[in-house]
Parts: C-alpha cells; structure tokens; sequence
C-alpha cells in the first residue's frame, strides 16, 4: 500500500527533483510534491498547505538551504527538514542539524534517503503527540482554574440575586397589576433574571451546572428553538436547516443544550453583520482513536454531530485558541459578554462531549458539537405547568446560613398559608426538628452550611424515624455527588437562584406525593 507524502523540494535543478520523487515513489510513496527555488516561492508555498517533509539542497544561485531553513524555523514552522547536497561538509552539516534540520544526505548516496524520510515522519508523528497532549493540559489545567474561580463567584452571587429576585416577586404580587409599583418590582425581576443568568453561564462554564438529563432527540429540539431563532437571528441572514433523518437520541439536558445551541446560532449571526448564510446541520458520527488524538476533551465512540456554520467575517489563529475563555471577546463593549463559547464549551464537556471549530478570516466559521448517543428511544418532552401557585397549612422546616433567603422563603410560605420554623444552619435545624416531633411535614435544607451539612442534618432528622420529605438547595454544586442516594429515594435538588413560584411549586408537589404514598402504604397495611 502506497504512502501518501507531500514533499515540498527546495532545488534549483529540475532533474534533481525529478530523481528525488522517482527514488520516494519507488520506495512505495504516493508523492505530491512542489519545486521551490526561491524564498519568495517557499514562504508562498508552506502558506499555502502543510507539507510532510521538506527536502532542500544546500547551495542555489540567489538562495540557499540554510537560508531556507532559517525562513520555515523563524515562522514556526516545524516540518522535517532533510539536506539532500552534493556540496555540504561534515562541519556545515553539524551547524544545520543544531539550528533545525532533522538530517543530511549527500547526493552520491540516496540510499539513505528512503530510510531518513521513513525515520523523519514517525518522528514527527511523536512529536505532534506530545505537542497535543501537552496543549491538552494546559487547557485543562487553565479551565479547571478558572471554572474553580467561576463557580465560587457564582455560589456567592447565587444567595444575593436569590434573595433580590423573591422579594421582588413577592412585592409584585402585593401591589395592583399595572401599577407604577408593579412595573418598578417587574424590572427588578427581570434584572435579577438576567443576573442569575450570568451565573448559570459561569457554573455551566465551570461545569458545576446541575443538569437534568432526558433522552432528547436534538432534531426534535432544534425544530421547537427554530420559530425563536428566526427572530433572532434576523431576516439579513439566510438560515437553512438540513437534519438528518435517523439521528440516534442523546442523554442530555434539554434546557442546557438548546441554551449552546442557541449561542452558537447567536455568534454566527453577530459574525455576519452584513448578512450571509447560517448553516444548521446534523448527523450521526463515529469517532476513531485517531481522531481523539488530534483534538481535545474528544473521546472515542458514538456521537450525534451538530455543526453551526456562517459565512462571516472568521478567526485568525490566535483568536481560535481563546474564543472559549470566559470574558473573551472580539465584540464591542456592551455588545456581548464573553461567556456564551465558554458556556457552550463547559456544557458540551459536562455532559461527555467536546467540540471543534474549524475558521480562515474572510472564509467564515464552523463549529462542530458531538454529544454521546444512548441505546434508547427519546423521551416526550413535556412542557412545565404554569398553573397558580397552591399553599397548604403544613409546617417547614426551612433551614439556610444566608439571611436573605430565610427571610424570603419564610414570607413567600406564610403567605401561602404554612407554618414555618426557621433554622440558620445544620445543627439548628436538627435541635428545631427535635423539638417539634411529628410537626414538621417537609424540610428545605441548604447543601453546604456551617456546623452540620444539610445531608448530614437530614440524615440525623431520619434515624429511627420514617423520613420526611425533603428539598435540598445548593449553589455548591460540586457537592450534590452527596446527594446521590438521597436523590434516587425521592428528595429533591433546586439550584440557587430560584424564584418563589418555583420552590412552592416544588414544595407542593412534594407534599401531594408523599400523602399519596403514605395512603398506598396504609391501604397495603389493610
């Protein structure tokens, strides 16, 4: 079987040439190869595409290998370099192989040049390798550090924004609809969304997003996102959507996912300001060690591919390797916040797949997505009730280091008609539950607090008693790995920061299903 080889010759003399391709196409290469003979062709040529091997003479009117050499060494570029010379000496020789070149072989004795060629491309083969596995962690290194960072800014804004969004929610409901105060209490609502927004994006980042993962048929998502993406991507872009027909589902979070697929739709559009084409497209695929290889965070197997593609403006090479850094951006100030690449990238690895981006200035931009498939039919996706928010007359535990939160909740459940009893952190709440036994239908327990874990606080609640319900929060979510048994026996997790219609919707939900359990259980008794 034939080698493939692109040789790039830097000779002067056609025969030359001619008998070095004829010596590598018999030593079984399939060869594609450009003469050179000047430093304007060279440095047009290794921009033009990647070559395997360069082959230089030493000494030619006007130019010469060294030369040649210095050139592709002073634009990075690390192809092999082989001196094939009638004319160099030993001690020339030892000066080329210091400042680059890989080898040297005299003219009068080409048999070593199929040996040297062989040698020099498994060489380079090691060499990308290593390159690759050490950029590798770099970025993970450099990722890991700053999703560490990310995630502690957002668990300490989740509190703050937390309590700013339940008051307002609940100022808004205490004023008349349409007035000067309703509108005041709606924008602060809508604020303290945005904010919490920028924090799920920085936890997604950081990939510290609790996800609640389906069996989703991304076709299916993109077909319900498509009415809203057509108004925001504008009718100055031409969008087409080609879907696959037999698309394998995928275990993923819808939410999260339609939340980087819409960023990337989103950054297509800001790359196409006068207008041009966005390319939506999916398939299935097959990834290969190889490949893995090549690129990062990518892992063999089964995937569903998306691809995002624009005809816009593209990106440089140095762009490329920081589009997916937090607060990186090439957009106006006040125009883009730098984390909807970072997010996409945090969400996509968080749920085990990784992508690509392929762009030349002027030639536009392609992003890849693969995302694992799962040996499954997709699940209905049902829409959140937005039915009135119910109350009860049961009694809560509520316990929570954070002030504003104790507050807020306290308020939104008295007003719903629940007795509730406040605790300000693990240990209080374990004293407070002891003290009012049998009172207490559910506990709302924050994850992390001082003293006593809410994991641990409920798990001193529930010995030797029948467990109450319970629904744990936390803006710590690389601890809810805690949380893992207590989730599969029916307890609940909400992410911080939650609106008020979300927790008592929660909490009702959980009340009905343990009342109904307990009169199956009864009945079962009978």
């Amino acid at each position: 079987m034939m080698v493939p080889l692109r040789a790039l010759i830097v000779e002067d003399n056609e025969d030359d040439c001619a008998l070095l391709v004829r010596i590598l196409r018999q030593g079984g290469f399939d060869v594609q190869h450009k003469r050179v003979d000047s430093a304007a062709t060279l440095l047009q040529s290794i921009e033009a595409e990647p070559w395997d091997v360069v082959l230089s003479d030493y000494s030619m009117p006007g130019f010469s290998g060294t030369a040649a050499l210095a050139l592709l060494r002073e634009k990075g570029v690390d192809t092999p370099f082989v001196f094939v010379s009638g004319t160099i000496g030993e001690e020339i020789a030892v000066n080329a192989m210091r400042d680059g070149a890989q080898d040297y072989i005299m003219k009068g004795n080409l048999k070593r040049l199929l040996p040297a060629i062989h040698r020099e491309l498994q060489d380079a083969q090691t060499r990308r390798q290593h390159k690759n596995a050490e950029q590798r962690m770099r970025q993970l290194e450099k990722f890991e550090a700053i999703g560490r960072l990310a995630g502690g800014i957002a668990h300490d804004f989740n509190n703050v924004i937390g309590a700013i969004m339940g008051w307002a929610e609940l100022g808004e409901s205490e004023v008349p609809e349409g007035s000067r105060a309703a509108r005041f209490f709606h924008q602060i609502r809508n604020h303290s969304e945005r904010a919490a927004g920028l924090t799920r994006q920085l936890l997604a980042y950081a990939r510290r997003q609790i996800l609640e993962p389906r069996n989703i048929d991304l076709n299916q998502l993109i077909i319900e996102t498509r009415g809203l993406l057509e108004k925001l991507v504008g009718e100055h872009i031409d969008m087409q959507i080609a879907l696959a027909p037999s698309v394998r589902a995928i275990r993923a979070d819808p939410s999260q996912i339609e939340q980087v697929f819409m960023n990337l739709c989103v950054n297509a559009r800001d790359a196409m300001p006068r207008g041009g084409t966005l390319k939506i497209e999916t398939a299935n695929a097959e990834l290969d060690e190889e490949y893995c290889r090549q690129h990062v965070y990518a892992r063999p197997g089964s995937y569903v591919q998306l691809s995002v593609s624009d005809t816009g403006v593209g990106m440089d090479a140095q762009t490329k390797e920081r589009i997916f850094e937090p607060f990186f951006t090439t957009k106006e100030v006040g125009k883009g916040t730098g984390l909807g690449l970072a997010t996409a990238l945090g969400v996509v690895n968080q749920h085990g797949g990784s992508i690509r981006v392929e762009s030349e200035l002027g030639q536009g931009t392609t992003f890849y997505v693969y995302m694992p498939v799962v040996k499954a039919e997709a699940d209905n996706q049902a829409k959140l009730s937005d039915s009135p928010v119910a109350g009860g007359t049961e009694t809560i535990l509520v316990a929570d280091d954070h002030e504003g939160i104790r507050d807020t909740t306290r308020e939104l459940l008295e007003k719903l008609g629940y007795r509730v009893i406040l605790a300000r952190d693990g240990m209080d709440a374990v004293e407070k539950f002891e003290t009012h036994p049998g009172d207490i239908a559910l506990v709302l327990l924050d994850v992390v607090m001082p003293r006593l874990t809410g994991p641990d606080a409920y798990a001193q609640m529930s010995q030797g008693k029948s467990p109450v319900p319970v629904i744990f929060t936390s803006g710590h979510t690389d601890h809810t790995s805690w949380l893992g048994p207590l989730l599969s026996q029916g307890a609940l997790l909400l992410q911080k920061p939650y609106g008020p219609k979300v927790l008592a919707h929660k909490i009702r939900e959980l009340l009905d299903q343990h009342r109904m359990d307990q009169g199956q259980i009864d009945q079962s008794r009978n």
